[in-house]
């Protein structure tokens, strides 16, 4: 599979009119990067990352772990949640935020990409087995999914995705969207 501009635009069209979570999922892009650099939110909100994290996958995620994970993070003090939400937004790159987040119960670095993508949309963008399975379909990258990808893994997509939004005049958001339906 060759990925191409028309695509791309095509495929992000279809995640909008098919994904059942697209509306919530564009609130939250709206919302949420703001309440996290601001501080004015809920532990219900950063909770929701998570959830929607493994939700997105529609019951292809094993439910007992969705729910373990889950169930995790709520043990987390809500102080240190709000700690790692505000290094990550103060965060100087992908490393430094995903280091922050990955201090919290429950959050591994898909999950910390997340959040990054919820804290900003415009820079950050969310890893899992279809997104990056999709970019290795298309050698865009090399090797398969690791079962646990690390921060300099994360950055190594998180390049690439950057570079095939630059090289199709989208945003992350849209590549995300396009790399979601093309896994299905």
């Amino acid at each position: 599979m060759e990925l191409t501009r028309s695509l791309v635009e095509s495929r992000a069209r279809e995640y909008r009119e098919r994904e059942p979570l697209y509306a919530v999922e564009e609130e939250n892009l709206e919302t949420l990067p703001a309440a996290f650099e601001s501080g004015e939110y809920g532990r219900r909100d950063a909770a929701w990352v998570v959830r929607w994290y493994y939700r997105r996958f529609l019951g292809d995620y094993p439910d007992d772990e969705r729910r373990d994970a889950e169930e995790r993070f709520w043990t987390n003090d809500f102080e240190a949640v709000r700690d790692a939400i505000s290094d990550a937004v103060n965060a100087n790159d992908a490393a430094a935020g995903i280091d922050s987040l990955t201090e919290l119960e429950a959050v591994d670095v898909p999950v910390a990409s997340a959040f990054c993508m919820f804290i900003d949309p415009e820079k950050y963008v969310v890893v899992g087995p279809r997104e990056w399975s999709t970019l290795r379909d298309a050698d865009e990258l090399s090797h398969s999914y690791p079962d646990s990808p690390s921060v300099s893994q994360y950055e190594s997509y998180l390049e690439r995705c950057r570079s095939l939004a630059d090289r199709f005049d989208c945003d992350l958001w849209t590549l995300y969207r396009a790399l979601w339906r093309l896994s299905d």
